[in-house]
């Protein structure tokens, strides 16, 4: 690689959900801004993802993955021999691994992308096997990776802090948000969220994300138990997103009084998502901890007044532009109640979430991405 030249790099898109949860937002937004000053990019990806990825990235050659790698097993095999012989084929300077997992042997130097450390900090948030199987990867990764890339200082700090990581190696990414899909909606994009969920007009708290322990859904939904069952008027709570493995849920949900509204739609549209954030009147999002907080971004993107947690990363992508409450319900219910009281800081936090929504971009992300991968790439030269 000549000096100044920007890396050939095979970025393996091949764990992309077919849901598009945080994952997939990451690695479309990185992608689309990559396309735009990366011409020596190849994206292997399932074949589902093959038209999206040929539109989104014009300048990329898009490569379809065995169709074996729709399951995790096969994919996992996939990624320690098929890949690295891929690489090959395209005389690829660097791969990519955007999901925790990377080759262990591979002709060209390997970064990957950790999203988070509470798989050691909250090992009781996740199920047994699923757990293991990330410590052991994330561990295998610092170790073999030419250069790791983490969303965010607290989780660069937590890997240096619980597992020695050396942080030179460490390179630090913000995620950044898609301000044409993530926006403060109309009220015509709010009404017909609004019509979809059954709600017509009352009024309603947002939750958005995977049912998993770490989100810690059970003691929102009780928080907002006690914040609106005594109001003469209560404000329903919505828990949009995918199922997860957290049990406690359908014993809080068991407990809600039968005059409050609890919604629990699944999936909502893409293209709803600025309506149902947007519009509510708090977006909560009390999680234990986070590796970067996408959600509690995209809803400030959406000019949502958001609650969330002080914990791990999600003051660096709040600041003061989010209200923090704790993680018990009855500090969740308080600071909810006290939210709901004051239209007026509810509407300044949504002001000031947009403006600072904006100071994250993919581009931004995509720099130290490249930075990261011409790094690796020199390591063959060196």
């Amino acid at each position: 690689m000549a000096g100044g030249e920007l890396p050939r790099v095979l970025f393996d898109a091949t764990s992309v959900p077919a849901d598009r949860g945080g994952v997939g937002r990451y690695v479309d937004g990185l992608l689309h801004a990559l396309s735009r000053v990366q011409h020596g990019l190849t994206v292997v990806c399932q074949r589902t993802d093959a038209e999206r990825y040929s539109r989104l990235l014009p300048h990329a050659d898009v490569v379809v993955g065995p169709a074996a790698v729709s399951h995790r097993p096969a994919r996992l095999a996939w990624e320690q021999t098929g890949l690295p012989l891929l690489a090959q084929q395209h005389a690829a300077h660097v791969i990519h691994s955007p999901f925790y997992t990377c080759p262990l042997r591979a002709a060209c130097p390997v970064t990957v992308t950790v999203h988070d450390a509470t798989f050691f900090t909250e090992p009781d948030h996740y199920e047994k096997a699923r757990g293991t199987f990330f410590r052991s990867a994330i561990k295998t990764s610092l170790r073999r990776a030419a250069r790791v890339i983490v969303p965010s200082k607290a989780t660069r700090d937590e890997l240096i802090r619980l597992l020695d990581a050396d942080p030179a190696r460490l390179d630090v990414a913000y995620h950044g948000v898609d301000p044409d899909a993530f926006h403060p909606p109309s009220a015509d994009e709010q009404a017909r969220v609004a019509a979809r969920l059954g709600l017509a007009d009352t009024p309603y708290v947002a939750f958005l994300g995977a049912k998993e322990p770490r989100k810690n859904v059970p003691e929102l939904i009780r928080g907002w138990v006690r914040a609106v069952s005594a109001r003469e008027h209560p404000p329903a709570l919505v828990l949009a997103g995918g199922n997860g493995h957290d049990e406690e849920i359908d014993k809080a949900v068991a407990e809600v009084p039968p005059h409050l509204r609890l919604l629990r739609p699944g999936y909502l549209r893409y293209a709803d998502l600025p309506g149902y954030l947007g519009g509510a009147l708090v977006a909560a999002y009390p999680s234990h901890g986070e590796g970067f907080g996408l959600p509690v971004l995209e809803a400030m993107a959406c000019g949502a007044a958001v609650l969330t947690t002080p914990r791990l990363s999600l003051p660096e992508v709040g600041g003061d532009a989010v209200a923090y409450t704790g993680e018990s319900a009855e500090e969740i219910g308080h600071d909810l109640a006290a939210l709901l009281d004051d239209d007026a800081r509810r509407a300044d936090l949504g002001r000031r979430g947009y403006e600072r929504s904006r100071e994250f971009t993919w581009e931004q992300s995509a720099e130290v991405h490249l930075a990261a991968w011409t790094r690796a790439a020199a390591l063959v030269t060196a």
